[in-house]
């Protein structure tokens, strides 16, 4: 049955607005079957900044990815990230009656309620509460606790809180472009279900997804979530320095650092020199491809270094054995990972969308630059806690959060509103239920 479900996941990025359609076949593989890009111009580092164009930008990209897979779009996943996201670290406990019956599910949940009870700074709200170890009667370093027998059940949670105004901008200007919707969830975990093996959960890793308003990063071990942060910096910035640096016009340096773009100056030839077009009667502009080199270095060294101390702050900088991996338009640049490895001194590699996809009718999805709309889409097949999966009863009820998105013949769209933000609160407590 879950085969059949088509999920939709939409990106509001600072740069682009990318829809995605997708269906898992029968080998378990995602197919997308339509995507939807348009340019992002309300969006800056993360967070809305004018609604009007950010409604049309989706509505253009939820047009496109239903011209191409003929799909009636109502329903999406949606991502949500910026400078505001902030984590924490909380303990919780509950005590049973009977301490012969076993610990059940409903126990689990009635704790990770809990959670959501907590005091938050004004003009913010919990949106993911993500459960790390449990203790069962004082007996400490347990993953699962369903079917153990105890009195006191206490768990420790990893708490991810957003502001109010940016989670409220985000469901209106969805609701605005006539959809739904359905899950609210960081990009970084996102981008974290599509780019990232379960060995390397396992082991310790990193994620990098540098987008271009924001650097988001997300640390696992022992295929558990142990860290979240995002950094307001990204590929933009970097156009902004080319563009002063070298005196060109914005698309102009966007072009240079996608095509001549390296992070590392010494890896750039002194010799090539690309020309660009001038300004109105004006003569071209000749740029030296050293010079650019040395701009963009100087500012990506700039971020890793802001990266690499938020992976020490963690605490985990001495327990990633599987390295950081890169992903997200950034991604794209030459060098990154030599100049990754030389700061931080850890294994990198370039983190692909590819293992979870199958036959699709988009090549393109298969970049790092959609790594997030990816694993938005993933979402809608798998809780983003793996525990979850282990109870079969429980994992239906998390599918059935999920509305399906059904063919153009009949009338999918739902632009109902009501209860979105109930919704939102109880995604992960659904999650764990």
């Amino acid at each position: 049955m879950q085969n059949d479900k088509i999920v939709v996941g939409l990106d509001i990025g600072t740069t682009k607005v990318c829809a995605l359609v997708g269906r898992r076949n029968e080998f378990g593989k995602l197919e997308i079957l339509g995507m939807g890009k348009a340019v992002s111009e309300g969006v800056v580092r993360g967070i809305v900044s004018n609604i009007d164009k950010t409604v049309e930008a989706i509505k253009k990209a939820i047009r496109q990815a239903e011209e191409q897979s003929g799909i009636n779009i109502g329903v999406v996943n949606v991502g949500i990230a910026g400078q505001h996201i902030k984590s924490l670290q909380h303990n919780g406990s509950i005590t049973r009656q009977v301490s012969d019956d076993e610990i059940t599910v409903e126990d689990v949940n009635r704790l990770t309620n809990d959670m959501y009870r907590l005091v938050t700074p004004p003009g913010s709200e919990i949106i993911h509460v993500m459960p790390q170890e449990y203790k069962v009667d004082y007996e400490e370093g347990i993953v699962d606790p369903v079917g153990m027998s105890g009195v006191r059940l206490e768990g420790n949670f990893h708490i991810i809180t957003a502001q109010s105004n940016a989670i409220n901008n985000i469901n209106k200007c969805v609701l605005r472009a006539g959809l739904e919707v359905d899950q609210l969830i960081l990009e970084p975990l996102a981008s974290s279900m599509s780019v990232l093996s379960d060995e390397e959960k396992e082991a310790g890793v990193a994620l990098v997804d540098i987008g271009g308003g924001t650097t988001d990063l997300a640390i696992f071990k022992d295929n558990i979530i142990r860290h979240t942060a995002v950094l307001p910096f990204g590929g933009n910035i970097i156009t902004s320095d080319i563009k002063q640096g070298c005196m060109v016009m914005q698309n102009q340096a966007e072009q240079l650092k996608m095509k001549f773009g390296r992070a590392i100056a010494d890896e750039a030839s002194e010799n090539e020199i690309v020309s660009i077009p001038g300004l109105r009667d004006r003569t071209p502009k000749e740029i030296s491809l050293k010079n650019l080199a040395y701009i963009i270095e100087a500012r990506m060294e700039e971020i890793v270094e802001l990266v690499y101390a938020e992976i020490v702050r963690s605490g985990y900088a001495n327990s990633l054995a599987g390295g950081i991996v890169i992903t997200g338009g950034g991604a794209q640049l030459q060098n990154l990972v030599q100049l990754v490895e030389y700061i931080t001194g850890m294994d990198t590699r370039i983190g692909y969308p590819n293992e979870h996809l199958g036959r699709s009718k988009v090549d393109a999805v298969k970049g790092p630059m959609f790594a997030t709309s990816v694993g938005l889409v993933l979402a809608g097949y798998h809780p983003l806690d793996q525990r979850v999966e282990r109870h079969s009863g429980v994992t239906e009820q998390v599918y059935n959060n999920t509305k399906a998105v059904e063919p153009k013949s009949s009338a999918a769209n739902n632009n109902s509103g009501g209860g979105l933000l109930q919704k939102l609160k109880g995604f992960l407590s659904d999650d764990i239920d």
